[in-house]
């Protein structure tokens, strides 16, 4: 599968890949939202992990640019557990799933999994 990793910080960044690339093709990188958009377009990936605040344009605003774009789009949000009501807004937005930091391979894995099957 074709992923699009999209968060701020690079350890996340990296950490996701970690996790992804043993499997699935990791397509782009992007620190924020705008750059979220612009690759999606570019690459199509089959699925984008979204980091929900971000710099610049957050995760929600992208998320609902992308899946007005393509309503086809699967967008998988990145959450810390305390930002319960954001992920209220990201599903309205489009999103499919969501994960929680700190990253577990197994959770993510299973999410993605989950979203490729439905």
């Amino acid at each position: 599968m074709d992923v699009l990793i999209t968060d701020d910080s690079g350890f996340m960044r990296d950490l996701l890949r970690e996790i992804l690339e043993e499997d699935h093709t990791i397509v782009g990188e992007a620190e924020n939202g705008v750059e979220a958009v612009e690759l999606y377009q570019e690459e199509q990936p089959d699925i984008v992990f979204m980091d929900i605040v971000m710099p610049i344009k957050d995760g929600i605003e992208a998320t609902d640019e992308i899946t007005d774009m393509d309503p086809s789009a699967k967008v998988v949000m990145c959450t810390s557990v305390e930002q319960a009501e954001q992920m209220k807004d990201s599903i309205k937005a489009g999103a499919e799933g969501y994960i929680t930091k700190p990253f577990q391979k197994e959770s993510v894995l299973e999410e993605l999994n989950s979203i490729a099957a439905g």
